[in-house]
């Protein structure tokens, strides 16, 4: 049965969002993708209120069968940080409330299980999303919307490993 992957990069001004199906044998589908805007004008409860909303019309709309998400990257801008982490706390609500799954993933654990290079930069990455979605142009609308595309990818990459090293456990 095919499974629907929402992979989501998240953030208050932009969060994107990536809906990925995968076809079964190595083929994976791109359903739908974007970013979510929220304006800087707004307040920060407004912002978070529009992210919720369009994480949720995703979810009635595509039925994922699992949530996957980029983990914080905690940097300097502890600031930054935490803003991040309230949009993560909205979309990890609007999945809870759907009872679907989340899984979580470090920027290097996506990175290598896409590009096999847990170094790789933006456009590789991209290159590869495009690549493995039989996408001809890798010019998407934001950063934010091709790293929720590889985080949906990584995710199926991840269910296909655990699936194999299983197998070979029982032989």
């Amino acid at each position: 049965m095919p499974l629907i992957v929402l992979g989501i990069d998240p953030g208050l001004a932009l969060t994107g969002y990536g809906v990925v199906r995968d076809e079964g044998g190595g083929r994976c589908r791109l359903l739908n993708s974007g970013t979510i805007k929220t304006g800087k004008n707004l307040a920060r409860a407004e912002r978070l209120k529009i992210i919720h909303e369009k994480i949720s019309e995703l979810v009635g709309e595509y039925a994922p069968g699992a949530v996957s998400l980029e983990k914080v990257f905690f940097n300097q801008n502890v600031r930054s940080a935490l803003t991040v982490g309230e949009s993560r706390g909205i979309i990890l609500l609007a999945a809870a409330t759907a009872g679907i799954p989340v899984e979580e993933y470090a920027p290097l654990q996506i990175k290598n299980m896409v590009a096999g290079d847990g170094r790789a930069d933006k456009l590789q990455v991209r290159k590869m999303v495009c690549l493995q979605l039989k996408i001809n142009d890798y010019n998407f609308g934001s950063d934010d919307e091709a790293d929720a595309l590889a985080v949906a990818l990584c995710h199926l990459q991840n269910l296909k490993w655990n699936s194999f090293a299983a197998r070979r456990e029982t032989r």
